[in-house]
């Protein structure tokens, strides 16, 4: 009988080898990391940098030219061991933790369902450890949990992070976990955090983690409108806007938007603003976050009186300014102005 927590047909699951599988790697003190984007690309970099050279990093990307790229990229400077699986449930029979990061919930769903769908229970060893890193809904993440722990797997832990591209690429990354279990447990989840990232913080049981990314990025999503709008009211009236940003950077209106990823071209040179908006943060995943944080928040009864008009900007924004770093919201409303 299987074990199914979402339907999922057996054409969608043919690329991640659902059935018949191969199990060609050897079994091993070993990491496996799934989904190479932008965030998960520099992620599983860092991660094989910081882990013991003898230790073993497979990779798993449904485009098998990330995999490719990235193996090559590490081989070139350094001789670790770097093996590609065929499939994510390749890579978790053959992995002690397993690091996903994945665009949405339909990804997380897919790959999840994949890895323990099947009756068949995993191969003996030490538990497994499932670290999701997506930003997703708490429903799915609840669910993918309790498929794992049910199946006997192993335990799952819902950390998203916040830093963006730049975070992952210096290994920079906060992240905010949830776990249910033992004070063992918390710190093996702390402890491989911390290979990717500056900061882990233990918010509470599972799907914890999930709560305090949505609230950090709605307030992201909100000071990020602000920063635009001050911008572009000190510029109007004449100020200069690299002056402007000192000033507000040492004063109470001090915010990450303001400081890091400045909105406007030719303030902070890092920021994607002075090089077209290209890379960060998308509006569309600002979009989605805001979407999730709504969500929860109904779900918990409590106000987002921002949430509604906020999205409504994002979505004005992102039909003249497709693909772009979220911060491009400023261009936006400095049109406006007109």
């Amino acid at each position: 009988m299987r074990r199914a927590f979402v339907m999922i047909t057996h054409g969608q699951l043919s690329h991640l080898c659902r059935r018949n599988f191969s199990s060609t790697l050897p079994w091993r003190a070993s990491w496996g990391f799934i989904g190479l984007g932008q965030m998960g690309y520099n992620m599983a970099k860092n991660l094989r940098s910081r882990i013991s050279p003898s230790d073993t990093l497979i990779v798993c990307d449904i485009d098998a030219n990330i995999t490719a790229r990235f193996v090559q990229e590490l081989s070139a400077t350094d001789k670790l061991d770097i093996q590609v699986a065929k499939c994510a449930r390749e890579l978790a029979e053959n992995s002690e933790t397993i690091i996903t990061s994945l665009p949405g919930p339909e990804s997380v769903k897919l790959v999840f369902e994949s890895i323990v769908g099947e009756a068949v229970p995993p191969p003996a060893g030490q538990e497994r450890l499932f670290i999701d890193c997506s930003t997703i809904d708490l429903t799915t993440s609840h669910d993918v949990a309790r498929a794992v722990i049910s199946s006997g797997w192993g335990q799952f832990v819902d950390a998203p992070m916040s830093g963006g591209v730049v975070g992952a690429q210096t290994g920079s990354l906060t992240f905010m976990f949830g776990a249910s279990g033992s004070p063992q447990l918390v710190n093996r989840v702390t402890s491989a955090l911390l290979l990717m990232g500056k900061k882990a913080w233990h918010l509470g049981d599972q799907g914890a983690g999930l709560c305090g990314k949505l609230a950090n990025n709605y307030l992201l999503a909100i000071s990020n409108i602000a920063t635009a709008e001050a911008m572009n009211m000190g510029i109007k009236c004449g100020l200069d806007p690299k002056v402007l940003s000192e000033m507000i950077n040492s004063s109470t209106g001090r915010c990450w938007s303001s400081a890091v990823n400045n909105p406007v071209p030719g303030v902070v040179e890092t920021a994607p603003a002075c090089r077209n908006y290209d890379g960060g943060f998308g509006i569309h995943l600002m979009k989605k976050d805001l979407k999730l944080a709504t969500a929860v928040a109904q779900e918990f009864q409590t106000p987002l009186m921002l949430a509604e008009k906020a999205l409504e900007i994002y979505n004005q924004t992102e039909k003249f300014h497709k693909g772009k770093d979220f911060s491009v919201v400023y261009q936006y409303i400095a049109n406006q102005s007109h």
